[in-house]
């Protein structure tokens, strides 16, 4: 607990920091007036809000994997300031890095194609000074197992397959950014990994707050709450995010979490997506524009979260590299009970 509130403090001191930063910064990018002195209100969606395809790519975090794949957006219908959408996602989950499992005990493994998909409704106001949006979708999580990074020897490593519905909301202005959603496991949840570890989907309910330090620089942290893998997992998280826009379509993230289920964890993602905006100057323009330019912006939080927690250990065993040592007592149990002692390897 003292750990969760040192690091709540720390990341609160980094988000004051960057907004008194903010309030220091030159007044070429202060001073933006409304939205008519940026040129805003004489931009036509239907010139800008255009489909975007690319690739992606993100290191393991808390309970995600390495992944890389491709992405594309497609708006639907555009109006004067809304546009009907939908965000698709296909990654290639890589193995996690030797030694280092994303799940805290289980190593994923091999290779497995992941997919996302949303549809979403997003509106400017009235002068376009903030976007609004809202969108729902489909995640799905095949996964392998591997060795164990615990030392215990684990046999009969499985596949298994989880999925989650997930929704979003979100707010954006030309200096702040609101992201709230709600990640819901369906169909199987919980699952033998292997023959000591159980692993579980978890229900993901969180907060974002981000602020544009400039245009093209966006910092922001968060508040989550998780809850699943047999209650193992169940408990509230703060996150950190910097990410920066190199160039219009390349985006580059930096974050960090940390909760008492991972622990701490530090990852790092990319995106590149071609297309959007009509001209190579309008592109430029929106790039300035963070309201005009998260029109078009992939939603966020699209993996299907993993944990694995220790396995149940009956009272007066312990878990050893062989599997779970119990006393003579306990023998009934398995016939590799030997002399004063025995060994479960379940």
């Amino acid at each position: 607990m003292q750990r969760s509130l040192r690091l709540s403090l720390s990341l609160s001191g980094v988000a004051a920091l960057a907004l008194s930063n903010g309030a220091l910064l030159p007044a070429a990018a202060q001073e933006d007036g409304s939205a008519d002195d940026l040129g805003v209100m004489s931009i036509s969606l239907k010139d800008v809000v255009k489909p975007t395809l690319g690739f992606q790519g993100a290191l393991q975090g808390a309970g995600t994997p390495n992944q890389a794949g491709i992405g594309g957006f497609l708006p639907l219908s555009v109006g004067d300031n809304s546009v009907w959408f939908v965000d698709v996602l296909a990654n290639a989950n890589f193995a996690d890095r030797a030694g280092d499992s994303s799940l805290i005990n289980t190593e994923v493994a091999g290779t497995t194609i992941s997919t996302s998909s949303r549809l979403g409704y997003r509106w400017l106001n009235s002068d376009r000074s903030w976007m609004y949006g809202l969108n729902g979708g489909y995640d799905s999580r095949p996964m392998n197992t591997g060795d164990a990074d615990t030392g215990v020897s684990v046999t009969d490593k499985r596949s298994v397959f989880f999925q989650q519905l997930a929704f979003n909301a979100e707010a954006v202005s030309d200096s702040w950014n609101f992201n709230a959603y709600a990640l819901v496991p369906v169909g199987e949840k919980e699952a033998q990994l292997n023959s000591v570890y159980q692993g579980g989907s978890l229900n993901t309910y969180g907060l974002d707050v981000g602020y544009f330090i400039t245009p093209v620089v966006n910092a922001s942290v968060g508040y989550y709450y998780q809850n699943g893998d047999l209650g193992a997992a169940d408990g509230s998280g703060v996150l950190g995010r910097v990410a920066y826009e190199v160039s219009s379509g390349l985006t580059a993230g930096v974050n960090i979490s940390y909760d008492e289920a991972f622990d701490t964890r530090v990852s790092a993602d990319i995106k590149v997506r071609f297309g959007g905006a009509s001209t190579t100057s309008q592109r430029k323009a929106v790039q300035q524009l963070p309201v005009i330019n998260a029109l078009t912006s992939s939603p966020s939080n699209r993996d299907v979260r993993v944990h694995d927690p220790l396995p149940a250990v009956e009272p007066g065993c312990t878990l050893t590299e062989e599997g779970t040592s119990c006393p003579a007592a306990d023998c009934s149990k398995t016939e590799f009970c030997e002399g004063g002692g025995g060994s479960v390897s379940d």
